[in-house]
C-alpha cells in the first residue's frame, strides 16, 4: 500500500518530536520509540494500493499549492483497532479541499475496497500523531495532555509525500516542472 501524507514545517516537526519525546520519558507509547529512518511527523491524507499515472498527475497538482497553512486545534484520542494520542488540525476550508483533491485522485484510480474509510470526505479527522497502541485506553488519563508541550499556533504543511508499506521506500512527491 501506499500513503499519501503532508510534512510539517521544522518548527512544528521540531514540537511534534518533544511532544514525543515526553511521551516516551514518561513511559507512554509515543512515535519517539518507532525508529525507522522513515518516521516523521505528518499527516496522513489517504492509503491506496499504487500511485498510478492517474493519481501522480493530480497528486502533481496538489503538491503545486503547498505550502499550506494550518492550526493545531488541541489533543485528540481515537479508539479505533488501536488506541491514539494526537494533536489535531483545524479542518478549515482550505485543507478540506486539498483532502478532497487527494482522496479523489487516489478513489479515481483504485478500488473501493482498497481505500480506508477513515480516510474518506467527511469521515477524515486530520491529525498528527504523537502515541499509537494496541492497548485500549492508554490514554485515557487526564494527566496524558498536561505532559505534551503547548503545540505552535502556526504550522505550514510543506511537503506531500508517500510512504510504501511494502518496501519501506519513501518518495516526494513533486509539482510538474
Amino acid at each position: 500500500m501506499r500513503t499519501v501524507e503532508l510534512l510539517l514545517d521544522q518548527s512544528a516537526e521540531l514540537a511534534v518530536r518533544e511532544a514525543w519525546r515526553r511521551l516516551a520519558d514518561a513511559g507512554l507509547p509515543s512515535q519517539a520509540n518507532h525508529r525507522s529512518p522513515t518516521n516523521a511527523p505528518h499527516v496522513t491524507l489517504a492509503v491506496c494500493p499504487e500511485l498510478t499515472a492517474p493519481i501522480r498527475w493530480e497528486l502533481a497538482e496538489v503538491a503545486a499549492t503547498l505550502p499550506l497553512p494550518v492550526r493545531f486545534s488541541g489533543v485528540v484520542r481515537f479508539e479505533r483497532p488501536t488506541s491514539v494520542l494526537a494533536w489535531g488540525l483545524d479542518h478549515d476550508s482550505a485543507l478540506a479541499s486539498l483532502h478532497r483533491r487527494v482522496w479523489e485522485a487516489v478513489a479515481s484510480d483504485s478500488a473501493p475496497e482498497t481505500l480506508n474509510p477513515f480516510h474518506e470526505p467527511g469521515r477524515w479527522s486530520p491529525h498528527v500523531t504523537l502515541g499509537r497502541t494496541r492497548r485500549v485506553g492508554a490514554f485515557a488519563d487526564r494527566r496524558v495532555p498536561e505532559l505534551l508541550p503547548t503545540p505552535p499556533l502556526s504550522v505550514h504543511l510543506t511537503t506531500l509525500r508517500s510512504y510504501d508499506t511494502e518496501t519501506g521506500a519513501l518518495e516526494v512527491l513533486q509539482p510538474r516542472p
